[in-house]
């Protein structure tokens, strides 16, 4: 039989569709090929790890500034507004920021230091970095130059001093204000070919947080640079995960899907890296997804549509991750 004739009958059969479908796939209702007693996931010659996280620290404190995707445009609807999307981590150390965010940054606190993980205006503002004082901006090396002149061009005249700019390489590492930050390719595009955008994974005491905003999934090699992957040299875990899901469940298909994620696709990538004893969190950690786009329902209904761990952030929301 034809190879295409084949997939057009698998396709069409009703038992294929249910082994095959993204919920069945959630529900852990994996296709009958794999030899019974076979493990789940792994990879061939490898260590599994270890089948259990146990905190060694306080961890790591995360406030949500924002949490919605490009398309709220700063408008509210259903009643309900969502910032442009940034995280504060420990109080100390900001991820993306623009002027929706600013009055999010709790009074006693003075972050001198962002990291940035591409130049779409919905995450990069050179003017709302300088407002609250920045005084160093962590982006990828790709792109720092045309970031050097963004700054000048917003710091004319009003007296402010330059930050220092300090490129990141995919793969580097670098510690600041008592984090172990790394730089990790992710699978997006900005208005310049030039650009390699990023995602970072955050390290205090034995918290390993995933912070992946805006990425269409995860790549194998931004996997393979936080020690979580097939392709890691130097195997480790995750113990948490922030990923945006620009899509909710019912979105219809459209340019977005080569990158942004959905729904779906965080679920099955938190099933995969969870059978594969990439992600142990510590009992009760939930998922939590960002960069949400205007078609969601509201606040309080999200969650209910949403197959576990995932639960929604929301602006003002603040999580420990021991």
């Amino acid at each position: 039989m034809k190879r295409r004739n084949f997939l057009r009958i698998a396709a069409a059969s009703p038992i294929a569709a249910a082994l095959l479908s993204p919920l069945n796939l959630l529900r852990g209702q994996i296709p009958p090929n794999r030899p019974q007693g076979a493990p789940q996931g792994g990879f061939p010659g490898r260590s599994q790890g270890p089948t259990e996280y146990v905190p060694t620290g306080p961890g790591i404190k995360v406030r949500f500034m924002g949490t919605g995707g490009a398309d709220w445009r700063g408008q509210p609807i259903n009643g309900e507004y969502r910032r442009n999307a940034s995280i504060l981590v420990d109080g100390k150390v900001i991820f993306d920021l623009t002027q929706t965010a600013v009055d999010m940054i709790p009074a006693d606190c003075h972050p001198e230091t962002i990291f940035y993980t591409h130049s779409h205006n919905d995450h990069y503002v050179p003017k709302a970095a300088l407002d609250v004082g920045i005084k160093r901006v962590y982006l990828g090396e790709t792109w720092i130059d045309r970031a050097k002149e963004d700054f000048r061009k917003a710091a004319e005249g009003t007296g402010k001093p330059l930050p220092e700019f300090i490129p990141l390489k995919e793969g580097q590492t670098v510690t600041v204000e008592g984090l172990t930050v790394t730089a990790l390719p992710a699978n997006h595009a900005s208005n310049y070919n030039e650009e390699q955008t990023l995602i970072y994974l955050i390290v205090k005491d034995s918290a390993r947080l995933l912070y992946a905003t805006d990425t269409g999934g995860l790549t194998a090699r931004a996997l393979g640079f936080a020690g979580a992957g097939q392709f890691s040299r130097d195997r480790k875990f995750l113990t948490g995960i922030i990923m945006e899901a620009t899509m909710d469940a019912n979105y219809a298909p459209d340019q977005r899907i080569f990158s942004h994620s959905s729904v779906d696709l965080v679920a099955q990538t938190v099933q995969v890296l969870s059978q594969t004893r990439n992600y142990l969190p510590v009992e009760g950690q939930k998922v939590y997804i960002t960069h949400l786009g205007r078609s969601y329902p509201p606040q309080a209904e999200i969650d209910a549509t949403l197959p576990a761990p995932l639960s929604a952030a929301y602006d003002g929301l603040e999580v420990l991750y021991p």
